[in-house]
């Protein structure tokens, strides 16, 4: 699959983590030539915090793993592509059951410390011994992958790896933050088909790892939208090993939470940057709405919209799509304050068009590959930003043959 144009040059160094090991292989599952499954394991004492998707048709992974992570602790995370087991049934918790008992066996950990995520096309059974036979492999390999090799081993649609990662100076001791993602289409998170796996050697309490994991997921992977489609298998995950040093106070946790921030949006815009068929990278920033939630509804009426989106695709600066897509947000807006400016232009001022308006510069910035969106709607002081891609032939394309 051609690499997208708005994809990173190269993928970045990530910092190791001290606690963590990685293994992957290739169980020819679906996709041929390329790892399939990955194994990230933890030293004992590792915290665990998840965030999952809140869909009604949650894939089995997602059922047992909310369990693990409420327990808090984690030895294991075992990810596969290719297929999503979802909408499998029994059977499918069964599987899960079957995968996590037979790597306990094989780790000599508690199988309710082992998390699991898959990825892949939802409603087709996985039979586990597709996957069991390569466990011992992977015990073997612990410690011998990279992150990059990770991220590659969780890709569906995806056409390039996605990493991000902070080295942290907290108290004078170092801190590594680092984390893989992947994701394409079906993208529209609300959590708290899109993964993310992200670890620290820091010590912090597990109660305080969830609070701060959840916010910024508010910020980060809930604030992204490539086609509105929520995925049966959404899933953050962040472990940690407690490895170089405990966090407590309150000025440490805030150091931490900044770094862990620049991670997950990273990771998060990526994934817009890789939208099926995307050619362009969207920043919508909103202000002026009722509140930051009402702000953050209306960013994603106008990143979904389908008018907006193919506008965008073709160059055409046609911003009446976006006070199309404020007015059906469902969300409080005052039409006679409502400002629109696209790439820092202008565009609206007191509900109409400005007298001054001169569309050149805005036709320049529609040409170029990342759309800077602001809108004001005149309410109170409520904001969001939201990020989007357009939507193209490519889109169509990739999912018109995604099972083929």
């Amino acid at each position: 699959m051609k690499r997208s144009p708005l994809a990173p040059d190269s993928f970045p160094l990530l910092a190791p983590i001290k606690g963590v090991g990685l293994a992957t292989v290739s169980t020819g599952l679906k996709y041929q030539g390329r790892d399939d499954l990955l194994l990230m394991q933890f030293d004992e004492g590792t915290s665990l915090a998840g965030v999952f998707t809140k869909s009604a048709t949650a894939s089995a992974p997602v059922l047992t793993s909310r369990k693990v992570a409420e327990n808090g602790t984690v030895r294991a995370i075992l990810v596969n592509a290719g297929n999503a087991n979802a909408f499998t049934g029994a059977l499918g918790e069964a599987t899960v059951h079957a995968c996590t008992t037979a790597l306990s066996d094989v780790l000599s950990i508690p199988a309710e410390h082992i998390a699991t995520a898959s990825t892949g096309v939802i409603g087709e059974p996985l039979d586990p011994d597709d996957i069991t036979g390569f466990f011992h492999a992977l015990g073997d390999q612990n410690g011998t992958a990279s992150w990059q090799q990770a991220a590659n081993a969780i890709r569906t649609t995806d056409t390039f790896e996605k990493g991000a990662s902070v080295t942290l100076t907290i108290s004078e001791t170092e801190i590594g933050i680092s984390g893989i993602a992947k994701g394409s289409g079906m993208i529209a998170p609300d959590m708290a088909t899109m993964l993310s796996f992200i670890a620290t050697d820091a010590g912090i309490a597990q109660d305080k790892l969830q609070a701060m994991l959840s916010r910024l997921t508010a910020q980060s992977f809930n604030a992204i939208t490539v086609d509105s489609d929520t995925s049966t298998s959404d899933s953050v995950y962040l472990a940690a090993t407690g490895q170089s040093a405990t966090l407590e106070s309150d000025e440490e946790l805030a150091q931490f939470e900044a770094g862990l921030r620049e991670v997950m949006i990273s990771l998060a815009t990526q994934i817009v940057r890789d939208g099926e068929g995307a050619t362009k990278l969207i920043t919508i920033d909103v202000s002026g709405a009722a509140d930051d939630a009402s702000a953050h509804r209306i960013g994603l009426a106008i990143g979904n919209s389908p008018l907006v989106k193919t506008a965008i695709a073709g160059e055409d600066a046609n911003w009446g799509r976006i006070v199309m897509a404020v007015g059906k947000a469902g969300e409080p807006a005052d039409r006679d304050k409502l400002a629109i400016a696209i790439g820092g232009v202008a565009i609206t001022h007191n509900g109409q068009r400005r007298d001054d308006y001169d569309e050149t510069p805005v036709a320049a910035h529609m040409s170029g590959d990342e759309i800077h969106i602001e809108v004001d709607v005149g309410i109170k002081d409520g904001r969001a930003r939201i990020w989007t891609c357009d939507l193209t032939h490519g889109y169509i394309t990739i999912n018109a043959d995604y099972r083929s």
